[in-house]
This record gives C-alpha cells, sequence and structure tokens, in this order.
C-alpha cells in the first residue's frame, strides 16, 4: 500500500473497492471521528456510484464487534471483559438485536461479500509472513489479491506498509 493513505472523498466513482470491519463499525455507531464518511461512503455504494466488496471473514469480526459495542451500551457494562461477560450471561447476549440488523443490512446491500476458501486462509500465513501482519489483515489482502482489487477502505495504517494496494482511510 501507499505509505500515505487517501481519504474517502478522493475515490473516483467506479472503484471497487474492499472494505475493512472498522468501516462498518464506524458507520453504526456514529462515530464522532469517521462515522459520517464511512456512511457516505456506503451510500455511495448503495448509489453503485462505487463497488463494495467484503468478506465473510470480515463480516464475521464486525458482528462481534457489534454485538460488544452494543451490550456495553445497553448494560452499562466496561468493554474490558465483554466477551466473557456475555458467555456467562447468555439470555442478555440473546436479547441484543441492533448488531444482528445491522449484518441483515449489509447483506441485503450491494456489497459483494467473498467467501473464504482454504487456500485463501494459507495464502493469508504466507502474507502475515512476509509482511508482520496479523493473520486477520492478512486474510484481507489474500481475499483483495484473488478479486483483483487494490484499494482498501480502512482506518488500520498497518496496511500501508503492504506495497501494490492502496489504503483509503476514513476521514
Amino acid at each position: 500500500m501507499t505509505q500515505e493513505s487517501l481519504t474517502l472523498a478522493s475515490l473516483p466513482s467506479g472503484s471497487a473497492v474492499f472494505l475493512d470491519a472498522n468501516v462498518f463499525i464506524y458507520a453504526v455507531f456514529g462515530d464522532s471521528k469517521f462515522g459520517d464518511a464511512c456512511n457516505k461512503l456506503l451510500a455511495r455504494i448503495e448509489d453503485e456510484d462505487i463497488r463494495g466488496h467484503t468478506s465473510a471473514s470480515v463480516l464475521s469480526d464486525t458482528a462481534h464487534r457489534l454485538s460488544t459495542l452494543e451490550a456495553t451500551k445497553v448494560f452499562g457494562w466496561p468493554y474490558q471483559g465483554i466477551a466473557r461477560r456475555l458467555r456467562r450471561h447468555a439470555d442478555e447476549m440473546k436479547s441484543l438485536t441492533g448488531y444482528r440488523a445491522a449484518i441483515a443490512k449489509i447483506v441485503d446491500s450491494p456489497i459483494v461479500i467473498a467467501s473464504i476458501s482454504i487456500d485463501l486462509v494459507v495464502r493469508a500465513t504466507e502474507l502475515s509472513g512476509l509482511h508482520g501482519m496479523l493473520t486477520n489483515d492478512a486474510l484481507i489482502l489474500a481475499v483483495m489479491e484473488k478479486l483483483r482489487i487494490t484499494a482498501l477502505v480502512s482506518a488500520d495504517a498497518d496496511f500501508d506498509r503492504v506495497p501494490g494496494f492502496t489504503r483509503f482511510a476514513p476521514t
């Protein structure tokens, strides 16, 4: 990726972009810094001005994070230890509905969701070793390689050290 990321406003019409989980999280929770830009990007995808892509693994990461954030908001629990607390409070977990609605909205949108195969997981381990990245981030790169997409929308600057891709920051 480039050393300096570009902003979402600089994404040209017709672009194909891969969306990281943080894009959905910022949009759903109306993040004060990035929420507006992420919602504008998702609107451009809805309007088919930009072609959005993500993967089943990113969608799973999004669901997990949204459910834990929803639990902290609904129950007033601290974020630290939230997954352990939710495992012990199954009825509270069952009562959370916002994250499920958000995931359903993504699935029903024009965003193309790529499946994850064993060969992509293996490629991700290679990319992880090559670039010193966490495996889930490397899996995003493996999917992008397969789809031949070079534009990534993410707040994660770790992607900037990978050549051949361009990160667009949600600002």
